[in-house]
């Protein structure tokens, strides 16, 4: 599989942003989705996941409320939209794709796939 994203940019505090990630090949629909970002000098972390059907998303606290994941099979794409973003949201964001789910996803262990990333940067 291939990942790659798109949408990122330059954008003032309380603004918004929506990053997709384009995925090839046959098997999008196996697959937990997700988005991480790593800020300079620190850890990639854990952003938001959606799984397989869509039922289900997982969001890491700092977000929840401002972002929202999605996924369309037909187009094997997933999005994640961000409003009300802040500074500390600056990183470059990386869609992930696993057949894991909960904990082992959250903690990068059950990535199968990563794509390059997407640089967002939140100021003024």
């Amino acid at each position: 599989e291939q990942l790659v994203e798109s949408g990122g940019g330059l954008v003032q505090p309380g603004g918004s942003l929506r990053l997709s990630c384009a995925v090839s090949g046959r098997t999008f629909s196996t697959y937990a989705m997700g988005w991480f970002r790593q800020a300079p000098g620190k850890e990639r972390e854990f952003v938001a996941a959606i799984n397989w059907s869509g039922a289900n998303t997982d969001y890491v606290d700092s977000v929840k409320g401002r972002f929202t994941i999605s996924r369309d099979g037909t187009k094997n794409t997933v999005w994640l939209q961000m409003n009300s973003l802040k500074p500390e949201d600056t990183a470059v964001y990386y869609c992930a794709a696993s057949t894991a789910w909960g904990a082992a996803f959250r903690e990068l262990r059950g990535v199968n796939y990563w794509g390059k990333g997407t640089l967002v940067t939140v100021s003024s």
